[in-house]
């Protein structure tokens, strides 16, 4: 391996002072805003005279910026030249186009909207929106920091900011605690697809080890290397089997290349080197298979059935094979099935499979459903103890932000003004009590472009010990001045990577604290209006309506068994105590404060089916059902290439389906009785999906606005309906 020059080191220092000084700069403690007013555009707009006045601050920074940083530099565009006919020929064709382009994005969906209860996004907060503006002006590409050096500093920034956010340890103060490591990706999917890389190449480092040092004398002393096990038995590595190494933990693997070089002398530039002969990221299975025991058999990795598609995707494009991805299924609340997960390890152990990870879905996409993380940390100190090891990965992409919902404020919180009332919520107590582990995980995908409100494309990743971004560090000699340049850019997958991302992730945390005072405030009280529109939902038809709606989240009674009557009796309280009253009389009644948090989904996503009646009799066909619910759907909802206006449409919601695949025949079934379906059939069931991500729409200035969802959502039932219906009696 070519050694890095004494002038490229030097370099490489330098840039690192640069960067800890900037870092030291804008790293500021105690800052942070409270006032949910000041922090978005508004749904009417409110703020217009701020933005612009940000953006204004934005444009004249770098027009000046441009004007001033090498005054001699002579100009182009001159005034002459602005006289032209062909100068202004080209205005005006620019005019033209944008005047054309803006007229169509006008058929775009209103996120920002009180009626935009569908996919998981909202408005973005005032300081992403300039702070992305402001930064894609400059054109940073974190890909190396020589082409981003303030905005590559940005993405340090904000990877502290979500590993503390997640309770991870962001600081050098204690050796023996690992400091955790983040950093922006474009998107969830990517965020999964690089953990699951780390996942695989942490699997198989101690067997690339042990078989380099079986094969080169340089490192033939390092077999003397002491390893402890799964099950706390300690050993060296020339004498563990390989399953013995295949399942390591994590921070025992992230510790050997140091100890190597402090028990053994060993180079760690040589030990790269070598390894690179080794390693599976460079022979991949086929040649790492040679290496293991006999009887060894191919990898798995584990989530729960409601995971989201880039995990199948991403077990194909790393070559552990799409069919290697166990998804177990989900119990009643669609949350993973402790027992499933304990019978699938079990397998994997007895037939010497080894596991690569096992997935805590923290916020399912579709049913807002918190796996039970602290069982399966359980769970795996359980198989430890049997020799079987795995990393906890949480994909929190959608649920990560409400970790804030539980972290106190570090800066004093001005008193709240009483013109407008949302409480802000907290989350139940078994979402409340898996949060609490969150920081067990070994690495977590969070998306700021999801709860936290942040403009596309900003995903994230978070390890536990950041250590284990070195398992998937390619460096290209060309951009990284052989690959000492200090940088986030190595340390994923992507290559060009706009630094505008980090930097409105960056000044939107800087402004909205991620706390109980920040995001945990917006959150807290997206929570209460979720479960204001799930409990107005569920009480919306009345007994001589053609049609019922069922919601995939019990009520809380039929949730603990309870009997009809305590069913009804909760009902009735819902639509007679929290639906018509006002915000302050809710919070002033102590059993509807009780019973709120235990309403609807795990977090801020409701999920619900229509089924209609025919001269008051229901519907057993799930093929009617499901056409009836998809032309609700399409009622709600634009499609590309229609001639649909946002203005004719009332409100959006989403669809999906549940299916025997992916959640299991005693699920859906389940689902199709209590929906009053015919269950002697295969057919999946369309499900509507609503998002609540709107902190102010129980208190607008003209009040509550969910009776104006339920209206909208209403209507269009009967119509849909009646059209369904009508069919049926033509047929």
């Amino acid at each position: 391996m070519k050694q890095p020059s004494n002038s490229k080191k030097l370099f490489a220092r330098q840039l690192q002072q640069q960067q800890h000084d900037i870092l030291s700069k804008l790293r500021v403690k105690g800052t942070g805003s409270d006032d949910l007013a000041g922090w978005f555009l508004g749904p009417k707009a409110e703020n217009t005279e701020l933005l612009q006045q940000l953006i204004q601050r934005t444009m004249d920074n770098h027009c000046n910026d441009r004007k001033n940083l090498y005054p001699n530099d002579p100009v182009y565009v001159t005034e002459e030249m602005k006289q032209t006919p062909e100068y202004q020929e080209t205005v005006r064709v620019l005019q033209h186009k944008l005047d054309v382009l803006l007229e169509e994005l006008k058929g775009s969906v209103p996120f920002w909207s009180y009626r935009w209860q569908s996919h998981m996004n909202w408005d973005t907060t005032l300081p992403s929106m300039v702070g992305y503006f402001g930064t894609m002006l400059y054109n940073p590409n974190n890909v190396a920091a020589e082409a981003s050096p303030v905005t590559t500093v940005l993405e340090m920034i904000v990877g502290d900011e979500l590993c503390k956010m997640l309770g991870y340890n962001i600081t050098d103060t204690d050796p023996d605690v690992p400091k955790a490591w983040g950093h922006i990706t474009c998107d969830g999917s990517i965020a999964n697809n690089e953990a699951m890389w780390a996942a695989r190449n942490l699997k198989y480092y101690s067997i690339s080890l042990a078989a380099a040092i079986k094969d080169t004398p340089e490192l033939s002393q390092a077999g003397a290397l002491q390893l402890k096990l799964a099950n706390g038995t300690i050993t060296t590595i020339g004498a563990a089997s390989s399953w013995d190494l295949l399942n390591l933990s994590v921070d025992e693997v992230l510790s050997i290349p140091d100890r190597l070089q402090s028990e053994f002398g060993i180079n760690l530039d040589l030990l790269t080197q070598i390894l690179n002969n080794y390693s599976i990221q460079n022979i991949g299975f086929d040649g790492i298979n040679k290496f293991l025991d006999s009887g060894i058999q191919s990898p798995s990795m584990m989530a729960a059935s409601t995971c989201h598609y880039s995990w199948p995707k991403s077990a194909a494009v790393l070559g552990l094979g799409a069919n290697n991805l166990i998804k177990v299924y989900v119990d009643e609340n669609a949350r993973l099935h402790i027992g499933r997960l304990r019978e699938e390890l079990q397998k994997s152990l007895d037939r010497k499979s080894p596991v690569l990870m096992v997935v805590a879905v923290i916020g399912s996409t579709e049913e807002s459903a918190v796996d039970p993380l602290k069982d399966i940390v359980a769970v795996r100190e359980e198989f430890r103890q049997k020799g079987l090891n795995f990393v906890i990965h949480g994909d929190a992409a959608w649920g990560g932000y409400f970790a804030s919902i539980l972290r106190q404020p570090e800066h004093q919180v001005l008193s709240k003004r009483a013109l407008l009332y949302t409480p802000t919520l907290t989350m139940n107590d078994y979402v409340t009590e898996q949060y609490a582990n969150i920081q067990e995980c070994d690495s977590i995908t969070i998306d700021p472009h999801k709860a936290g409100y942040i403009p596309y494309p900003a995903g994230g990743l978070c390890y536990k010990n950041g250590a284990m971004r070195n398992l998937v560090a390619f460096t290209a000699p060309v951009v990284y001045h052989g690959g000492i340049d200090p940088t986030v850019g190595i340390y994923g997958l992507e290559g060009s990577k706009p630094g505008a991302a980090a930097a409105a992730a960056y000044l939107s945390h800087q402004v909205i604290p991620l706390d109980q005072s920040g995001y945990g405030q917006i959150l807290g009280k997206c929570l209460f209006n979720s479960k204001r529109l799930y409990s107005a939902f569920i009480t919306m038809a009345e007994p001589d309506d053609p049609f019922i709606i069922v919601p995939f989240q019990r009520l809380p009674a039929e949730k603990h068994g309870e009997g009809p009557q305590k069913i009804k009796e909760q009902y009735d309280f819902i639509k007679n105590e929290i639906v018509p009253k006002t915000n302050e009389e809710i919070m002033s009644n102590a059993e509807a404060v009780k019973l709120l948090p235990e309403l609807g989904s795990d977090q801020i996503i409701i999920t619900y089916t229509f089924n209609f009646k025919e001269n008051g009799v229901l519907n057993k066909d799930v093929d009617k059902l499901n056409e009836l619910n998809l032309n609700i759907f399409q009622a709600l909802s634009l499609s590309p290439g229609e001639h649909d206006h946002p203005s004719k449409t009332p409100m959006y919601v989403t669809q999906s389906q549940f299916d025997n695949d992916s959640y299991g025949k005693s699920f859906v079934n389940n689902y199709k009785e209590r929906l009053g379906l015919s269950t002697d059939n295969d057919e999946p069931v369309n499900i509507l999906i609503s998002t609540t991500m709107n902190p102010w729409l129980t208190d607008t200035a003209d009040g509550n606005f969910i009776p104006e969802l339920v209206k909208a959502l209403r209507q269009t039932v009967l119509e849909q309906v009646e059209k369904v219906v009508g069919a049926m009696e033509l047929a």
